[in-house]
C-alpha cells in the first residue's frame, strides 16, 4: 500500500536541525495526525501519529500535550523505553500516553505551559482555560469585549503568546460579541489582545495567528497575507519579515531561525476570500525555515496532498529523534 503521507524537503533541512540541535512537532487537524520531524541520515524522517483532529500543542523534554477534537492528550517522556526501541532507531525521547482529559468539543487552539498548568485557547467559548479533574474546562480569562461564556465562537480567539512563563498576548480574528461575528471582516478585522488588561492592543490585522514574544520583540503571522511579521504594540505598526507561499499558521524559534507552518486552504475553507487566495492560488502545505534577521528562506519541508493544513509547529530543543 502506498504511503499517502509523503513529503519532500530541501537537502539542507536535516543538517539545519542538527546544527540547531532540535527536532520539530506539527499538527494537522485536517489529516488527523501529530507529525514528528526528525533528521535521519541525509533526509528527514516524518512520523505521522494518529490523533483525533489535533490542533493545539505544548511540548518540552518531559511533557507533550495535544489538544484534540474533544480531549487533551497528555504524554510523558519515559527515557527507559528508548532502549527497548533500539532496533527502530536511536531515540533521545519517547513519549507515552499517560492521561486523556475529556473537554467535549470546545475547538482547542493554541496551548502553552506555565510553571504549574497547561493553558489553552478555548475558541468555541472565546476564552483562555486550564484543566482540572472536575470540569471539562476551567475558564481563566476572556477578552473584555466578550460579555459571557457561550459556545458561539464570537471572535475566533486562536493564538497565545507567553512571556516569563505567563500569558502576554492573544490573537483573534475579530473583536465582536455576537456569534461568529469575526466572519464579517476577515481581511483586516483581526486583533491582538493584551492579557493583563483584556483590551484590544492592535487592530487591523489580516487573520492573525501564532503571536509570539521573544527577547523583547513581538511576532505575528498575518495568515491572510501569508506572512511572518514583527509587531510594534505601542504604535500598532506591522512589518513584514517574509512572504511565504501559503496560509501561515504555527510558529516557533530556535537559534535565529523561525519555523513557520503553511497551509494550502481548500476552496471550501471559511478562511478563504482573503488577500492570500487572491494573490497566490498556488499554495503549499509544510514547514518553512526563515532567517529571522533577514527574512531569507533557509529551507522548507513540503507535504503531499494528504496534508493540506498545518495548525501548530513546535521546536523540541536538544531532542533530535523523539518517538511517540
Amino acid at each position: 500500500m502506498t504511503n499517502t503521507f509523503a513529503s519532500v524537503h530541501t537537502a539542507n533541512f536535516p543538517d539545519l536541525l542538527r546544527q540547531l540541535r532540535c527536532s520539530l512537532l506539527a499538527t494537522t487537524f485536517q489529516a488527523g495526525r501529530l507529525i514528528l520531524i526528525r533528521p535521519e541520515g541525509n533526509g528527514l524522517n516524518t512520523h505521522f501519529h494518529l490523533v483525533n483532529r489535533p490542533m493545539g500543542l505544548a511540548a518540552d523534554r518531559q511533557r507533550l500535550f495535544v489538544g484534540g477534537h474533544n480531549a487533551v492528550y497528555e504524554y510523558r517522556n519515559v527515557p527507559q523505553v528508548a532502549a527497548k526501541l533500539a532496533a527502530t532507531g536511536e531515540h533521545d525521547a519517547v513519549y507515552l500516553l499517560r492521561n486523556q482529559h475529556v473537554t467535549g468539543h470546545v475547538d482547542i487552539h493554541e496551548m502553552a505551559f506555565t510553571s504549574q498548568d497547561c493553558w489553552y485557547v478555548n475558541t468555541l467559548f472565546s476564552c483562555l482555560c486550564t484543566l482540572d479533574n472536575e470540569h471539562s474546562f476551567v475558564p481563566r480569562w476572556k477578552p473584555r469585549f466578550i460579555t459571557g461564556y457561550a459556545p458561539e465562537d464570537r471572535c475566533h480567539l486562536n493564538g497565545l503568546a507567553m512571556a516569563d512563563g505567563r500569558p502576554r498576548y492573544l490573537s483573534a480574528l475579530g473583536s465582536g460579541n455576537a456569534p461568529q461575528s469575526w466572519r464579517d471582516n476577515k481581511r483586516d478585522g483581526g486583533v491582538l489582545i493584551d492579557y493583563a488588561s483584556g483590551e484590544v492592543a492592535v487592530t487591523g490585522l489580516c487573520m492573525p495567528h501564532s503571536p509570539r514574544h521573544l527577547e523583547g520583540r513581538d511576532w505575528i503571522l498575518e495568515s491572510g497575507k501569508g506572512s511572518l511579521a514583527t509587531l510594534d504594540v505601542r504604535s500598532g505598526r506591522v512589518e513584514t519579515v517574509a512572504q511565504l507561499p501559503g496560509f501561515t499558521r504555527g510558529l516557533d524559534f530556535r537559534g535565529g531561525v523561525a519555523f513557520v507552518g503553511l497551509s494550502k486552504l481548500r476552496d471550501s475553507n471559511p478562511f478563504t476570500d482573503i488577500p492570500l487566495t487572491d494573490q497566490n492560488p498556488d499554495r503549499s502545505s509544510g514547514i518553512w525555515a526563515v532567517h529571522m534577521a533577514t527574512g531569507q528562506v533557509l529551507a522548507f519541508l513540503r507535504f503531499s496532498d494528504a496534508v493540506e493544513e498545518i495548525f501548530s509547529v513546535q521546536v523540541l530543543p536538544d531532542v533530535l529523534h523523539p518517538h511517540i
